[in-house]
Protein backbone atom coordinates (compact mmCIF):
# COMPACT_ATOMS: atom_id res chain seq x y z
CA UNK A 1 0.00 0.00 0.00
CA UNK A 2 1.26 3.47 -0.84
CA UNK A 3 0.12 7.08 -0.73
CA UNK A 4 -3.26 7.87 -2.29
CA UNK A 5 -5.00 11.23 -2.71
CA UNK A 6 -8.13 12.54 -4.38
CA UNK A 7 -6.73 16.02 -4.78
CA UNK A 8 -3.88 18.13 -3.52
CA UNK A 9 -4.80 20.28 -0.54
CA UNK A 10 -2.52 22.13 1.85
CA UNK A 11 -3.88 21.99 5.39
CA UNK A 12 -1.77 25.00 6.41
CA UNK A 13 -3.32 27.28 3.78
CA UNK A 14 -6.80 25.77 3.39
CA UNK A 15 -9.58 28.38 3.62
CA UNK A 16 -12.80 27.17 5.20
CA UNK A 17 -16.24 27.88 3.78
CA UNK A 18 -18.02 31.08 4.84
CA UNK A 19 -20.55 29.00 6.79
CA UNK A 20 -17.70 28.20 9.17
CA UNK A 21 -16.70 31.82 9.67
CA UNK A 22 -16.07 32.78 13.29
CA UNK A 23 -18.71 35.53 13.05
CA UNK A 24 -21.57 33.02 12.82
CA UNK A 25 -23.76 32.17 15.79
CA UNK A 26 -22.66 28.53 15.49
CA UNK A 27 -19.28 28.04 13.85
CA UNK A 28 -19.61 24.31 14.52
CA UNK A 29 -22.92 22.49 14.45
CA UNK A 30 -22.68 18.71 14.11
CA UNK A 31 -19.82 16.68 12.70
CA UNK A 32 -21.71 15.25 9.71
CA UNK A 33 -23.03 18.46 8.16
CA UNK A 34 -19.82 20.33 9.00
CA UNK A 35 -17.64 17.81 7.17
CA UNK A 36 -19.99 17.85 4.18
CA UNK A 37 -19.80 21.64 4.00
CA UNK A 38 -16.02 21.54 3.68
CA UNK A 39 -15.98 18.60 1.26
CA UNK A 40 -18.48 20.31 -1.06
CA UNK A 41 -16.57 23.56 -0.72
CA UNK A 42 -13.27 21.89 -1.70
CA UNK A 43 -15.00 20.36 -4.73
CA UNK A 44 -16.02 23.84 -5.91
CA UNK A 45 -19.74 23.24 -5.33
CA UNK A 46 -22.33 25.70 -3.99
CA UNK A 47 -23.02 24.44 -0.46
CA UNK A 48 -26.13 26.53 0.15
CA UNK A 49 -28.20 24.63 -2.40
CA UNK A 50 -28.19 21.46 -0.26
CA UNK A 51 -29.51 23.06 2.93
CA UNK A 52 -33.33 22.80 2.54
CA UNK A 53 -33.39 19.78 4.87
CA UNK A 54 -32.83 22.17 7.80
CA UNK A 55 -36.35 23.54 7.26
CA UNK A 56 -37.84 20.33 8.70
CA UNK A 57 -35.93 20.38 11.99
CA UNK A 58 -38.05 19.08 14.86
CA UNK A 59 -37.97 18.44 18.59
CA UNK A 60 -37.59 14.67 18.91
CA UNK A 61 -38.82 14.22 22.51
CA UNK A 62 -35.41 14.20 24.25
CA UNK A 63 -33.26 15.87 21.58
CA UNK A 64 -33.52 18.03 18.49
CA UNK A 65 -33.09 16.54 15.02
CA UNK A 66 -29.47 15.58 14.36
CA UNK A 67 -29.89 17.02 10.89
CA UNK A 68 -27.96 15.68 7.90
CA UNK A 69 -27.85 16.32 4.14
CA UNK A 70 -30.04 13.90 2.21
CA UNK A 71 -28.08 11.55 -0.02
CA UNK A 72 -30.62 11.57 -2.84
CA UNK A 73 -30.52 15.37 -2.86
CA UNK A 74 -26.71 15.43 -2.99
CA UNK A 75 -26.96 13.14 -6.01
CA UNK A 76 -29.56 15.28 -7.78
CA UNK A 77 -27.82 18.59 -7.07
CA UNK A 78 -24.19 17.62 -7.58
CA UNK A 79 -24.06 14.09 -9.02
CA UNK A 80 -22.55 12.67 -5.82
CA UNK A 81 -23.24 9.03 -5.01
CA UNK A 82 -23.14 8.04 -1.34
CA UNK A 83 -23.09 4.39 -0.32
CA UNK A 84 -22.25 2.50 2.85
CA UNK A 85 -18.72 1.10 2.90
CA UNK A 86 -18.65 -2.52 4.03
CA UNK A 87 -15.64 -3.05 6.28
CA UNK A 88 -14.64 -6.65 5.59
CA UNK A 89 -10.92 -6.04 6.24
CA UNK A 90 -8.79 -3.37 7.94
CA UNK A 91 -9.95 0.24 7.51
CA UNK A 92 -6.58 1.46 6.21
CA UNK A 93 -6.78 -0.87 3.21
CA UNK A 94 -10.30 0.30 2.42
CA UNK A 95 -9.28 3.96 2.61
CA UNK A 96 -6.29 3.36 0.33
CA UNK A 97 -8.39 1.60 -2.29
CA UNK A 98 -11.32 4.00 -2.14
CA UNK A 99 -9.22 7.17 -2.39
CA UNK A 100 -7.26 5.58 -5.25
CA UNK A 101 -10.65 5.18 -6.98
CA UNK A 102 -11.29 8.92 -6.48
CA UNK A 103 -13.78 8.48 -3.67
CA UNK A 104 -14.05 10.26 -0.35
CA UNK A 105 -14.39 8.03 2.69
CA UNK A 106 -16.67 9.30 5.45
CA UNK A 107 -15.93 7.38 8.63
CA UNK A 108 -16.62 7.62 12.34
CA UNK A 109 -13.43 8.20 14.30
CA UNK A 110 -12.34 8.88 17.87
CA UNK A 111 -11.68 12.61 18.31
CA UNK A 112 -9.11 11.70 20.98
CA UNK A 113 -6.62 11.17 18.13
CA UNK A 114 -7.60 14.14 15.93
CA UNK A 115 -5.16 17.05 16.42
CA UNK A 116 -7.64 19.64 15.12
CA UNK A 117 -9.65 19.11 18.33
CA UNK A 118 -6.77 20.29 20.52
CA UNK A 119 -8.12 22.09 23.56
CA UNK A 120 -11.31 19.99 23.64
CA UNK A 121 -11.12 16.27 22.84
CA UNK A 122 -7.54 15.73 21.58
CA UNK A 123 -5.75 13.47 24.07
CA UNK A 124 -8.41 14.51 26.61
CA UNK A 125 -11.52 12.41 26.04
CA UNK A 126 -12.92 9.78 23.68
CA UNK A 127 -15.67 11.25 21.49
CA UNK A 128 -17.25 9.82 18.36
CA UNK A 129 -17.07 12.10 15.34
CA UNK A 130 -17.13 11.90 11.54
CA UNK A 131 -14.26 12.77 9.22
CA UNK A 132 -13.85 12.54 5.44
CA UNK A 133 -10.60 10.96 4.29
CA UNK A 134 -9.19 12.68 1.18
CA UNK A 135 -5.55 11.56 1.37
CA UNK A 136 -3.84 8.58 2.96
CA UNK A 137 -0.28 7.31 2.92
CA UNK A 138 -0.18 3.92 4.59
CA UNK A 139 3.61 3.70 4.37
CA UNK A 140 4.36 7.16 5.79
CA UNK A 141 1.44 6.76 8.23
CA UNK A 142 -0.17 10.09 7.38
CA UNK A 143 -3.69 11.22 6.65
CA UNK A 144 -5.40 14.27 5.12
CA UNK A 145 -8.99 14.70 6.27
CA UNK A 146 -11.95 17.05 6.48
CA UNK A 147 -13.36 17.54 9.96
CA UNK A 148 -15.57 20.17 11.59
CA UNK A 149 -14.57 23.51 10.07
CA UNK A 150 -11.58 22.68 7.87
CA UNK A 151 -9.04 20.35 6.30
CA UNK A 152 -6.24 18.88 8.39
CA UNK A 153 -3.28 16.49 8.45
CA UNK A 154 -2.27 13.92 11.03
CA UNK A 155 0.54 11.37 11.24
CA UNK A 156 2.53 9.05 13.48
CA UNK A 157 0.91 8.06 16.76
CA UNK A 158 -2.34 9.79 15.83
CA UNK A 159 -2.51 7.71 12.63
CA UNK A 160 -2.03 4.56 14.70
CA UNK A 161 -4.70 5.76 17.11
CA UNK A 162 -7.48 6.61 14.66
CA UNK A 163 -7.02 3.35 12.79
CA UNK A 164 -6.48 1.29 15.96
CA UNK A 165 -3.44 -0.43 14.48
CA UNK A 166 -2.15 -3.19 16.69
CA UNK A 167 -5.60 -3.74 18.19
CA UNK A 168 -7.27 -7.12 17.73
CA UNK A 169 -10.32 -6.78 15.41
CA UNK A 170 -12.51 -8.55 17.96
CA UNK A 171 -11.59 -6.02 20.66
CA UNK A 172 -13.61 -3.15 19.19
CA UNK A 173 -16.70 -2.47 17.09
CA UNK A 174 -15.82 -1.45 13.51
CA UNK A 175 -16.98 2.12 12.73
CA UNK A 176 -19.73 3.09 10.33
CA UNK A 177 -18.28 4.28 7.01
CA UNK A 178 -19.50 5.57 3.65
CA UNK A 179 -17.86 6.17 0.31
CA UNK A 180 -18.71 9.16 -1.86
CA UNK A 181 -18.24 8.72 -5.60
CA UNK A 182 -17.07 11.78 -7.52
CA UNK A 183 -16.96 10.37 -11.05
CA UNK A 184 -20.39 11.81 -11.97
CA UNK A 185 -19.77 15.23 -10.42
CA UNK A 186 -22.00 17.97 -11.91
CA UNK A 187 -21.25 21.69 -11.83
CA UNK A 188 -24.69 23.21 -12.41
CA UNK A 189 -25.57 26.79 -13.29
CA UNK A 190 -26.94 28.90 -10.44
CA UNK A 191 -30.41 28.94 -11.98
CA UNK A 192 -30.49 25.14 -12.12
CA UNK A 193 -29.35 24.81 -8.52
CA UNK A 194 -31.99 27.26 -7.32
CA UNK A 195 -34.77 25.49 -9.21
CA UNK A 196 -33.83 22.06 -7.86
CA UNK A 197 -33.21 23.37 -4.37
CA UNK A 198 -36.62 25.04 -4.24
CA UNK A 199 -38.16 21.69 -5.14
CA UNK A 200 -36.42 20.19 -2.12
CA UNK A 201 -37.45 23.13 0.06
CA UNK A 202 -41.08 22.43 -0.76
CA UNK A 203 -40.57 18.77 0.13
CA UNK A 204 -39.07 19.57 3.52
CA UNK A 205 -41.58 22.26 4.45
CA UNK A 206 -44.31 19.72 3.66
CA UNK A 207 -42.76 17.31 6.18
CA UNK A 208 -41.97 19.98 8.77
CA UNK A 209 -43.74 19.52 12.12
CA UNK A 210 -47.33 20.70 12.24
CA UNK A 211 -47.14 21.34 15.96
CA UNK A 212 -44.72 24.07 16.97
CA UNK A 213 -41.58 22.18 18.11
CA UNK A 214 -40.36 25.04 20.29
CA UNK A 215 -43.59 25.00 22.29
CA UNK A 216 -43.17 21.25 22.82
CA UNK A 217 -39.58 21.87 23.89
CA UNK A 218 -40.76 24.58 26.31
CA UNK A 219 -43.11 22.06 27.92
CA UNK A 220 -40.29 19.56 28.40
CA UNK A 221 -37.61 22.05 29.43
CA UNK A 222 -38.45 22.51 33.16
CA UNK A 223 -38.05 18.76 33.68
CA UNK A 224 -34.72 18.83 31.84
CA UNK A 225 -33.57 21.74 33.99
CA UNK A 226 -34.29 19.81 37.19
CA UNK A 227 -32.19 16.95 35.80
CA UNK A 228 -29.32 19.30 34.88
CA UNK A 229 -29.26 21.00 38.28
CA UNK A 230 -28.49 17.65 39.87
CA UNK A 231 -25.47 17.12 37.59
CA UNK A 232 -22.17 18.73 36.58
CA UNK A 233 -21.14 20.83 33.59
CA UNK A 234 -20.20 17.73 31.59
CA UNK A 235 -23.86 16.77 31.57
CA UNK A 236 -24.73 20.33 30.54
CA UNK A 237 -22.40 20.16 27.53
CA UNK A 238 -23.87 16.85 26.36
CA UNK A 239 -27.40 18.15 26.86
CA UNK A 240 -26.94 21.39 24.93
CA UNK A 241 -25.18 19.62 22.06
CA UNK A 242 -28.09 17.24 21.54
CA UNK A 243 -30.69 19.93 22.04
CA UNK A 244 -30.12 23.67 22.02
CA UNK A 245 -27.07 23.56 19.73
CA UNK A 246 -28.81 21.38 17.14
CA UNK A 247 -31.90 23.58 17.25
CA UNK A 248 -30.03 26.88 16.99
CA UNK A 249 -27.49 25.82 14.39
CA UNK A 250 -30.12 24.21 12.20
CA UNK A 251 -32.21 27.37 12.06
CA UNK A 252 -29.04 29.38 11.47
CA UNK A 253 -28.35 27.21 8.41
CA UNK A 254 -31.98 27.61 7.35
CA UNK A 255 -31.65 31.40 7.58
CA UNK A 256 -28.46 31.36 5.48
CA UNK A 257 -30.17 29.13 2.93
CA UNK A 258 -33.16 31.45 2.60
CA UNK A 259 -30.85 34.46 2.26
CA UNK A 260 -29.11 32.58 -0.56
CA UNK A 261 -32.49 32.34 -2.28
CA UNK A 262 -33.03 36.07 -1.73
CA UNK A 263 -29.68 36.71 -3.44
CA UNK A 264 -30.95 34.69 -6.40
CA UNK A 265 -34.11 36.68 -6.93
CA UNK A 266 -36.53 35.31 -4.32
CA UNK A 267 -36.97 38.40 -2.16
CA UNK A 268 -40.05 36.91 -0.46
CA UNK A 269 -37.74 34.56 1.46
CA UNK A 270 -36.37 37.47 3.51
CA UNK A 271 -39.14 37.31 6.13
CA UNK A 272 -38.74 33.63 7.06
CA UNK A 273 -34.95 34.08 6.93
CA UNK A 274 -35.17 36.81 9.58
CA UNK A 275 -37.53 34.71 11.72
CA UNK A 276 -35.20 31.70 11.70
CA UNK A 277 -32.16 33.87 12.37
CA UNK A 278 -33.97 35.09 15.50
CA UNK A 279 -34.36 31.48 16.66
CA UNK A 280 -30.63 30.94 16.17
CA UNK A 281 -29.76 34.04 18.20
CA UNK A 282 -32.27 33.10 20.87
CA UNK A 283 -30.77 29.62 21.24
CA UNK A 284 -27.28 31.04 21.62
CA UNK A 285 -28.49 33.38 24.39
CA UNK A 286 -30.38 30.53 26.05
CA UNK A 287 -27.28 28.33 25.98
CA UNK A 288 -25.26 30.94 27.87
CA UNK A 289 -28.01 31.63 30.42
CA UNK A 290 -28.44 27.92 31.03
CA UNK A 291 -24.69 27.53 31.63
CA UNK A 292 -24.87 30.13 34.41
CA UNK A 293 -27.91 28.48 35.96
CA UNK A 294 -26.30 25.05 35.99
CA UNK A 295 -22.98 26.39 37.25
CA UNK A 296 -24.61 28.29 40.13
CA UNK A 297 -27.18 25.55 40.86
CA UNK A 298 -29.90 28.20 41.06
CA UNK A 299 -33.20 27.42 39.30
CA UNK A 300 -34.53 29.98 36.83
CA UNK A 301 -37.51 30.22 34.51
CA UNK A 302 -36.06 30.21 30.99
CA UNK A 303 -39.23 29.12 29.20
CA UNK A 304 -40.26 32.69 28.18
CA UNK A 305 -37.27 32.74 25.81
CA UNK A 306 -38.44 29.48 24.25
CA UNK A 307 -41.96 30.80 23.84
CA UNK A 308 -40.58 33.90 22.11
CA UNK A 309 -38.64 31.67 19.72
CA UNK A 310 -41.82 29.67 19.14
CA UNK A 311 -43.42 32.85 17.84
CA UNK A 312 -40.57 33.27 15.36
CA UNK A 313 -41.05 29.67 14.20
CA UNK A 314 -44.76 30.27 13.59
CA UNK A 315 -44.02 33.44 11.62
CA UNK A 316 -41.27 31.82 9.57
CA UNK A 317 -43.18 28.65 8.71
CA UNK A 318 -46.35 30.57 7.89
CA UNK A 319 -44.43 32.76 5.44
CA UNK A 320 -42.69 29.75 3.91
CA UNK A 321 -45.89 27.77 3.46
CA UNK A 322 -47.58 30.76 1.84
CA UNK A 323 -44.61 31.32 -0.50
CA UNK A 324 -44.45 27.64 -1.47
CA UNK A 325 -48.25 27.39 -1.74
CA UNK A 326 -48.52 24.63 0.86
Amino acid sequence: MSGKSIWTLDASSYESHALHDSSRDWRESNCYIDVWIEALHALGLDVYACLPFTLATDFEDDQWTFYKPKHDELDRLYGLEVQELTLWRDLISHCVDQTAAKKLVFVEMDAFHLPDTEGTDYHQQHTKTTIAVARIDAVARSLGYFHNTGYYDLAGADFEGVFKTGTRPDDYLPPYAEWVGLDRLILRRDSELVEISLEFARRHVERAPRQNPLLRFAERFPRDLDWLLARDLDAYHMYVFAGIRQCGSSFDFAAHYLRWLVEHGHSDMAKPAAAFASISTGCKTLLMKLARVVNRKKPADLTPALREMAGHWDAGMQALRARLEL
